[in-house]
């Protein structure tokens, strides 16, 4: 991958004349003096390019939903709220989360498939927009809950229509073998059971096929299968109010060639537009939840390099970053680009990029051809989405700064390193250990 940036789906960052890496007109090297490391550094024009994006397909009664999973921080949030986009959500603290953000509850839309009865009674009495339905066991619970409050419950049902997303299995989430959604096949008898059920509106069909995805196909084959669902659904006398197409759209990580925004959004309401114009009736709003697409490659992690460990078979680049910061190289065996910050007059290697903590499933990266010396400083890109969300204390290691560089190339503090007291402040000694 070079340092342009041909689309809204690859990293913003590039170098200057003197071969730095930045953001827009920041040195990433004056971030490190000025915030430590390791940190996340995210850029506002590139969320707000991304999200442009999609805006800039979608036409009327469309709306784009932010999934905060993918990086929930809320001056993220805001920044998309404001921008126009709702939100997708997948616990009440998300869902507190969009609030602390200034986000309207009309705009939510509440996914996972354990919701609990007290997250449910908070998202029905603050009004969001609709519930994504996941089993008949949690449709039911929500009718309870809503009978119990005096309120109609707005509902979308989740199918699953068993279609391979062609992404990592992990977050593959449309086929019959994964927990997610109701079987399509079983979807119209579930529905006539929803329409029976006391205080619920159920008012759309929800589809998720996975993330990562990087071809037009999965979505088409998906989009084909809600239609056909809908079309059983007005014959059975149901109307259906919306359409919720999920998300998933993958972003550039290496060589990837996922189709763009633009792309992506025109055939599928065309496609949705021909065929409410064949059934007869108006277009139905129709609702995304992209999360990766909007921020994934709109940060990356800051890192400095430790020491250097050369050996026989291996040669290891040991940064302050490790996996309780960025989980998905040990978890999904996923790829991200690692760049040099500064140039460095040593001669360039095979590295393997680890990390601090006591696993040896703690790397970054592996194998990448780098110039490296104690004290460099290294970016690893692509990593807005799943990176702080995924964050832990592991090994008792203090969860990474976040900074926010906006419009006008200003530096934003938007999450503090976490400090030793913050690790330990909700723990206490028990009175029998005390001396």
């Amino acid at each position: 991958m070079n340092d342009a940036r041909p689309c809204a789906l690859c990293p913003p960052f590039h170098r200057n004349a003197e071969q730095e890496l930045m953001c827009g007109q920041v040195s990433l090297e004056k971030i490190a003096q000025d915030y430590g490391t390791p940190t996340f550094v995210y850029s506002a024009q590139a969320i707000e390019d991304a999200y442009q994006a999609f805006a800039a397909a979608a036409g009327p009664n469309v709306l784009i939903c932010y999934a905060l999973k993918a990086n929930p921080n809320i001056a993220i949030v805001r920044l998309l709220g404001r921008l126009g986009a709702g939100f997708d959500i997948v616990s009440e603290g998300e869902l507190r989360r969009v609030l602390a953000a200034g986000g309207d509850p009309a705009r939510i839309v509440f996914s996972g498939v354990g919701k609990t009865v007290e997250e449910l009674k908070t998202a029905l009495g603050l009004g969001i927009k609709c519930i994504n339905v996941e089993s008949i066991a949690e449709l039911e619970r929500i009718s309870e809950v809503a009978s119990s409050m005096g309120l109609i419950a707005p509902v979308s049902l989740r199918v699953n229509p068993d279609i391979d997303a062609e992404t990592h299995p992990y977050i593959s989430t449309g086929l019959k073998d994964n927990k997610f959604g109701i079987a399509i096949e079983d979807a119209p008898a579930v529905y006539q059971h929803a329409a029976s059920l006391p205080s619920l509106n159920v008012c759309g069909i929800d589809c998720h096929i996975g993330s990562q995805i990087t071809s037009l196909g999965p979505f088409t084959e998906a989009l084909d299968a809600v239609l056909r669902l809908a079309d059983q659904l007005r014959e059975m006398g149901l109307s259906i109010k919306h359409l919720d197409l999920g998300g998933g759209l993958g972003i550039c990580y290496q060589d990837e060639t996922p189709p763009s925004p633009e792309l992506l959004l025109r055939t599928l309401l065309q496609r949705v537009s021909a065929w409410a114009k064949a059934c007869g009736q108006d277009m139905p709003q129709v609702l995304f939840e992209f999360g990766r697409a909007l921020v994934g490659n709109a940060g990356l992690l800051l890192s400095r390099v430790e020491v250097l460990k050369p050996g026989e078979h291996k040669n290891f680049a040991v940064i302050d970053a490790a996996m309780n910061d960025l989980m998905r190289p040990a978890l999904y065996d996923a790829w991200h680009d690692v760049r040099t910050v500064s140039p460095v007059s040593s001669p360039a290697q095979t590295w393997d990029i680890v990390g601090p903590v006591c696993e040896s499933g703690d790397w970054l990266a592996k194998s990448r051809h780098l110039s490296l010396a104690p004290g460099s400083l290294v970016a690893i890109l692509s990593a807005g989405a799943y990176g702080m969300s995924m964050s832990s204390n592991y090994n008792s290691r203090p969860r990474a700064a976040e900074l926010l560089i906006d419009a006008q190339h200003e530096v934003h503090l938007i999450r503090r390193r976490e400090r030793f007291e913050d690790l330990i402040a909700a723990e206490r000694i028990p009175p029998f250990l005390n001396p």
